[in-house]
């Protein structure tokens, strides 16, 4: 009987690669959360959280371990932004009593960029030194140390963003997106790295969609 959680238990294999479990569902039911974000669906947040759980046992068996603790915040993220879309406050409700999209100030959003830098560098030493501070749970360094945590700050910037419904999260998370296709791909888990090629495509669909329901509601 295959371990589910168990990256070298394979699913299937196509083209040579061998698929586990783990990445194939982890990538499915992340795939589905992501594309219904970009639709303003609310049913992004709970499938987005099995999705989380998932990657969480996946980032840990490859050494990425900035997006392995990534995973908890965004499951923790993602219970809130559930019942935050669904309780908006006095005024900040659309005609299905949804939070409305809105657009993040300028002064904040400069903030928020020079906070993510900053604990980039921070979380980037951190985790290029976990191997040599807590040698028992990791036992390889960290893979990209400074890139992964790049893409895990900003995961977190663009992940406060999404909760509050500000268009800009969909430009942060296709930065994001970008990077985290090539660090995917140089570490081997390629259906990984094909879903955030995608998620490129699908962070300018949210872009789009985003500005424009924010323009209708300013109508």
């Amino acid at each position: 009987m295959p371990h589910f959680f168990d990256i070298n238990s394979v699913f299937f294999t196509v083209w040579g690669y061998a698929m586990s479990y783990l990445e194939f569902f982890g990538v499915v039911s992340g795939g589905v959360a992501v594309w219904l974000s970009a639709k303003a669906n609310v049913w992004s947040w709970p499938i987005g959280a099995a999705s989380v759980v998932l990657f969480f046992f996946l980032f840990y068996q490859i050494q990425l371990y900035p997006d392995m603790f990534l995973q908890v915040f965004f499951f923790v993220t993602n219970l809130q932004g559930w019942w935050r879309w669904t309780h908006p406050k006095p005024g900040e409700g659309n005609l299905q009593n949804q939070l409305k999209i809105s657009r993040m100030p300028r002064r904040q959003l400069a903030i928020w960029s020079v906070g993510g830098v900053l604990a980039t560098g921070l979380l980037g030493t951190f985790a290029s030194h976990l191997h040599t501070l807590f040698p028992m749970a990791f036992s390889q360094p960290s893979a990209f140390p400074y890139v992964d945590s790049f893409t895990t700050t900003m995961s977190i910037v663009a992940t406060f963003m999404m909760i509050q419904k500000r268009v800009e999260c969909w430009y942060v998370w296709l930065i994001v997106d970008v990077v985290l296709t090539y660090i995917y791909y140089a570490k081997d888990v390629k259906l990984v790295a094909a879903e955030y090629f995608v998620f490129c495509f699908i962070a300018l669909q949210g872009a789009i969609y985003w500005t424009r329901e924010y323009r209708e509601n300013l109508g």
